[in-house]
């Protein structure tokens, strides 16, 4: 039986362009920000093959993704792409915030609708 190829777990996540700079990456694997398989890794230098899951906290989103192929570079957004499968849930939805008054200095729109109801300045 072959043994199973690897690839360093900072170094994939750099090749699949979820992180700009391979130190980012470790820094997030460093501080318990990713799950393979559901196991919580510390060490960037953990291995990682295709079929793995993994799972990170990318911004505000949380990554769901499956290893598809380990990658030799950081390419091109296709060719990164091309390593994982993307699980990750939706986006919550965005609520939107009611307008309030803005405060500071009407903009001209705001001028001429207030001299449209009369609150302007009248030429007499």
């Amino acid at each position: 039986m072959e043994p199973r190829s690897t690839i360093r777990l900072d170094k994939w996540l750099f090749y699949a362009r979820f992180f700009k700079t391979r130190s980012v990456a470790a820094k997030v694997v460093t501080s318990g920000g990713v799950r393979v398989d559901g196991t919580r890794v510390s060490k960037p230098s953990a291995a990682v093959g295709i079929g793995d899951t993994l799972t990170f906290a990318q911004g505000r989103a949380i990554r769901v993704v499956k290893v598809l192929a380990l990658g030799d570079r950081r390419g091109p957004a296709p060719e990164a792409q091309a390593l994982y499968d993307d699980h990750s849930p939706p986006p919550p939805e965005r609520v939107a915030q009611p307008v309030t008054d803005k405060g500071g200095k009407p903009s001209k729109k705001d001028r001429r609708d207030m001299n449209a109801q009369g609150f302007g300045r009248t030429l007499e």
